[in-house]
């Protein structure tokens, strides 16, 4: 009759070292990985800066369409101005969005 896998006696003595000792020796190789890897860019900052140049790219005629629709409605009167505030807000978020966000990294140190 073999041991079942989850019934088995924890490790003890030289298997609880060796387990040790393998987790300290990948530390000390991640602890001295060279500069260049180490520091690598993350994969979440390039995937955003991608994302945030295609969204530039599709919402810059969307920009210039709502600016002339706004125009438009301003020139018959039939404009609310919570409209254009939206316009306005909107066109500073999408088109200042990098340096919003380094201003606000610059704001916490990060």
């Amino acid at each position: 009759m073999t041991a079942c896998p989850i019934h088995m006696p924890p490790p003890t003595g030289a298997g609880i070292r060796a387990r040790w000792a393998g987790w300290l020796l990948i530390a000390l190789l991640i602890a001295t990985a060279p500069a260049e890897v180490a520091w690598a860019g993350s994969p979440f900052a390039t995937g955003a800066n991608a994302t945030q140049q295609q969204l530039v790219a599709i919402l810059t005629p969307l920009a210039a369409v709502a600016v002339m629709v706004s125009g438009a409605m301003a020139w018959f009167g039939r404009l609310s101005w919570w409209w254009m505030v939206a316009v306005v807000i909107g066109t500073v978020l999408v088109f200042g969005g990098p340096q919003i966000v380094s201003w606000i990294r610059g704001l916490f140190g990060v």
